[in-house]
């Protein structure tokens, strides 16, 4: 099995659920890797619906595309153009990425429910540097009470977006949506999944050489961007809080 791959074969081969994982070099990105005691320090999740190019749920401090949920530029959970999205991380942050395949069937009530999920958190704010930290600590310390699990996150990072979407396709139970962090998502940390489903090993992504003359990745050519189109109006949480600097989790 190859462990590369180009970004426009694994554009072309990606499909719900797979799991997109981003490394770093800055120092940012190494007080996201240490703070969470991750390998990596961002993870995403391949959207493939209908006639849409593949896209990106994540969450990030970046604005630099459109959200193709809302056609906006915003801050926090987001739905991308995939391919632009791993050119952003890969070109303008200095990002290697990875992706590992769903190994499971995606039914048509698991898309719904991943569709349901983005209506529910697209917009959410990212949490401070300091708040990621303490939320990942209380994420492994036993609850004295039980909150609402049910998808209600004040502010969400990349981890936490992946994990709640996941359980709402039924694919992981039983853990807080706070327990994760990116690293959870890597293959040494052996993610046990639910109903038989198992995330294949890493495979590196070769960006395309970039030339003088490429559009940058997110800008409309003359035209709004296209958007997701939905029969549920997207909700954004309140609360969190924001912070300002280069996009990173």
């Amino acid at each position: 099995m190859n462990t590369r791959i180009s970004l426009d074969d694994a554009t072309d081969l990606t499909r719900t659920g797979d799991i997109w994982l981003f490394r770093g070099g800055s120092a940012a990105d190494r007080a996201i890797q240490l703070t969470t005691n991750s390998p990596v320090n961002h993870v995403g999740m391949a959207v493939v619906v209908e006639d849409l190019p593949p896209l990106m749920w994540h969450a990030e401090l970046g604005r630099s595309l459109p959200d193709m949920w809302t056609g906006t530029h915003h801050r926090g959970v987001q739905l991308h153009d995939l391919r632009d999205a791993v050119l952003v991380w890969g070109r303008k942050y200095g990002q290697h990425a990875w992706i590992r395949q769903l190994d499971h069937p995606v039914t048509r009530e698991m898309e719904d429910a991943v569709l349901q999920t983005v209506a529910r958190l697209d917009g959410t704010p990212f949490p401070s540097t300091a708040r990621l930290a303490s939320r990942w600590v209380r994420g492994r310390v036993p609850a004295f009470r039980q909150g609402n699990r049910e998808l209600e996150l004040e502010s969400a990072y990349c981890a936490e977006v992946v994990a709640v979407t996941y359980e709402a396709m039924g694919l992981l139970r039983g853990r807080r949506p706070n327990w994760y962090d990116p690293g959870r998502f890597w293959s040494g940390d052996e993610l046990q999944l639910s109903h038989g489903a198992r995330l294949g090993a890493e495979i590196a992504v070769d960006l395309p050489p970039e030339t003088p003359a490429e559009t940058s990745p997110g800008t409309p050519l003359g035209a709004p961007p296209r958007t997701v189109e939905r029969s549920v109006e997207p909700t954004v949480e309140s609360g969190g809080e924001q912070t300002s600097g280069r996009p990173g989790d």
